[in-house]
């Protein structure tokens, strides 16, 4: 039986391919996706070389190589990038699967999508850096 995932990101820009490399190091197996598939190939064959990354080329390939609760972390440009990646994502996910925005999104955005998904009903939103207001 193929091994699954035990987290997923879709982002392979700079502070991607860092997080899932420390990721693994630290004894995780990572599904990877980006929007440019050609870095997920790129990244697989370079930089994750024979390490447990499990590489997808679709949205759909990412979730179904995730052991459950599915956990997806989008580390996407923030604002419509990530708004766009949750409606792509919520198809294949399912009760207590969790979707985890590691951007860098303004808390207005965070309220409004953790909303989003909750009328979805099983859904749940995590920032991991959540940009809030400063009170000095």
């Amino acid at each position: 039986m193929k091994k699954l995932a035990d987290i997923g990101l879709i982002g392979l820009a700079v502070m991607g391919e860092n997080l899932v490399l420390n990721m693994e190091r630290n004894g995780y197996t990572v599904g990877v996706f980006n929007r440019t598939v050609e870095k997920v190939d790129k990244f697989i064959n370079g930089r994750g070389a024979g390490k447990n990354f499990i590489g997808a080329h679709s949205i759909e390939e990412l979730c179904a190589s995730l052991e459950r609760p599915r956990k997806v972390m989008l580390l996407v440009k923030a604002g419509k990038p990530v708004d766009d990646f949750i409606d792509m994502v919520i198809p294949y996910l399912e009760p207590g699967d969790i979707i985890i925005d590691g951007g860098n999104s303004h808390f207005p955005d965070t309220i409004r999508r953790t909303k989003y998904v909750k009328k979805k009903d099983f859904y749940t939103l995590v920032p991991v850096f959540p940009a809030e207001k400063k009170v000095h």
